[in-house]
């Protein structure tokens, strides 16, 4: 008699390991994660191996050019610009990446619950078309003139409006997320497998965390990515307004509109 062994079977992958398979398999993703990554390294490492420093005034270097020496030249109080932008990429990100993590949570929770309920779908959407009428940038100068003082003097100058954007970008940019979450939630509660788990009386919860949410994960790191880069951009134009963190403060909006002035004063 010959001796059959069983063959051992493979351990079931998780639906998170396939979005990490996909992931891995996209050359674009992998070059935008690069990209990011190489951002990342300078805004945080650059600064420590830069020889210049962002606050350091030097007055006989103001309003230089670009050169070997600054490559982005220096600003009218000879600071070093490339200096500057390194440290405000820095609170760009953070501020990037603090909102769109308040956006993505606000926005899968809506979508998932609009999609997954039918009698929530109507009153989550009609809220969700009331946000995208709102003027996005008008609506963030109204809520920072209104709250910027009282921020400021409880958290600091810097922590005051860091808080205040952080929330004000993140409650006006999770409208996005939630309809593109929606409408796959809604393809995918008609799924065979989401037809047998309600058969079998799986808890909504427990559908919704094991079937739902890692089936969209793609779309939601599309959403994601999208919006640190438009959380990235208010950022800048609110401190390009001068509705940003304070003048001393290095960010990226602040030398863009330091050079527009002083391009403006040019006849």
């Amino acid at each position: 008699m010959t001796d059959m062994t069983p063959e051992l079977e493979k351990p079931a992958r998780s639906q998170w390991w396939d979005v990490w398979a996909q992931f891995r398999s996209h050359k674009g993703a992998l070059i935008g994660a690069f990209v990011f990554f190489l951002i990342l390294f300078g805004v945080l490492i650059g600064p420590f191996l830069w020889p210049y420093d962002a606050t350091t005034i030097d007055i006989r270097s103001r309003n230089q050019g670009p050169s070997w020496a600054h490559p982005m030249g220096t600003d009218q109080l000879g600071r070093d610009t490339l200096a500057r932008v390194m440290i405000g990429g820095r609170v760009s990100l953070a501020v990037g990446l603090t909102a769109m993590f308040i956006a993505l949570i606000l926005g899968t929770l809506i979508g998932v619950l609009a999609g997954f309920f039918k009698w929530l779908d109507g009153v989550l959407m009609r809220l969700t078309d009331l946000f995208l009428a709102l003027p996005l940038l008008p609506l963030l100068l109204v809520i920072i003139m209104l709250f910027r003082e009282t921020l400021s003097a409880r958290f600091g100058p810097e922590g005051g409006i860091f808080i205040l954007m952080v929330f004000a970008i993140g409650i006006t940019s999770w409208m996005q997320t939630a309809r593109i979450v929606r409408g796959d939630v809604l393809s995918l509660k008609e799924r065979e497998f989401m037809l047998a788990a309600r058969s079998i009386g799986t808890l909504n919860s427990r559908m919704m965390s094991r079937h739902i949410l890692p089936n969209v994960l793609s779309p939601i790191m599309v959403s994601a990515t999208l919006g640190i880069a438009t959380a990235i951009i208010t950022e800048s134009a609110l401190s390009f307004l001068g509705l940003g963190f304070p003048p001393d403060f290095p960010d990226l909006g602040t030398p863009l509109a330091r050079r527009h002035r002083l391009l403006a004063a040019i006849p």
